[in-house]
């Protein structure tokens, strides 16, 4: 199977079975959404879910959040990996949106990414989910699970992945098909240990391929 081939059983079988993907953070408005997924770096989206809520009821909108003191919103994040900087990226995040977007979220990467805590891959994924844009956030789920099917090769870091997954999808398939290589890598392209027994794409996976070839009778 040429890497053709690939891409498309990959994608027609995701197409067929999960026809819905979305993110796992709640969020009500891309305010929200951007708080979440700068508290999602390098944490659960489980355990982002627990501590945005009394965020999200204290802090409603970039006015509210931009006046905080780090001291009063430090022990809501402190449960989040990294809380100190994360504290601080969400204040400085509010005010930047208060004095240089009149408060609301920009819908373009290049103007996202003038955020404090907000990098290419949060900027991608902010512009993917709330307005379908073909950007593909490369996290280590999609770096990993990429890898391991064959849909990149030698992607040496998340851009170079992000470039070839986006030379390859196609463009009204690509804010869903980061979803579904997410998700895939979080319940079964399991780090440590694939679940490659449950998985239903191993006709098309290089890995899947290279472990029965290892596990064949030698003559």
């Amino acid at each position: 199977m040429n890497k053709k081939q690939r891409y498309e059983f990959v994608l027609k079988w995701f197409q067929e079975n999960v026809p819905e993907a979305e993110t796992e953070l709640l969020y009500d408005n891309s305010f929200q959404l951007l708080v979440a997924v700068i508290l999602s770096a390098q944490c659960t989206d489980k355990r982002v879910n627990m501590a945005t809520p009394p965020i999200f009821a204290r802090y409603p909108d970039a006015a509210s959040l931009a006046k905080v003191e780090f001291d009063d919103l430090f022990p809501i994040v402190r449960s989040i990996s990294y809380p100190n900087n994360k504290t601080k990226h969400l204040i400085g995040m509010a005010q930047m949106l208060i004095g240089k977007f009149d408060g609301e979220v920009p819908h373009t990467v290049n103007e996202l990414i003038q955020l404090p805590g907000v990098g290419r891959k949060t900027a991608n994924v902010i512009t993917s989910v709330i307005d379908a844009q073909p950007n593909m956030a490369v996290d280590t789920h999609v770096f990993r699970v990429s890898a391991r099917i064959g849909l990149t090769t030698n992607a040496k870091n998340p851009l170079q992945a992000e470039k070839q997954l986006i030379a390859h999808i196609p463009k009204d398939l690509v804010h869903i098909a980061h979803h579904w290589l997410i998700l895939h890598g979080r319940y079964t392209c399991l780090a440590r240990k694939p679940k490659c027994e449950e998985c239903k794409i191993t006709e098309a996976c290089k890995y899947d391929t290279q472990l029965q070839k290892e596990k064949a009778p030698k003559n």
